[in-house]
């Protein structure tokens, strides 16, 4: 699993059937330390998250083992939206601060 911030949506009216009704959102991958990398990833979310939402998500051949993507093309899901991390000890990121 990797950590990213939710930094926008994807919109494509036109595309494979099987992606028909996943939300496609845009990702900036951030580091173990909470600070974001120039590296960006398009994931369906299965969770229902949104802008500004720090997340965890899997890709390659795990982004297809949740219910909504099982079978799918896709290559990027988010599983889950984080409340809080931290890291030897100090808090890394929490939601509701």
């Amino acid at each position: 699993m990797l950590i990213a911030k939710v930094v926008g949506s994807v919109v494509a009216t036109r595309k494979d059937e099987k992606l028909e009704q996943q939300k496609l959102l845009v990702c900036q991958v951030h580091d173990h330390k909470g600070s974001p990398v120039e590296q960006y990833v398009v994931a369906v979310d299965s969770v229902g998250a949104g802008p500004g939402d720090v997340v965890l998500y899997a890709t390659g051949s795990s982004a297809r083992q949740t219910h909504l993507t099982e079978g799918k093309p896709c290559d990027a899901v988010i599983m889950a939206v984080v409340d809080s991390w931290d890291l030897g000890g100090e808090n890394v990121y929490e939601k509701w601060a």
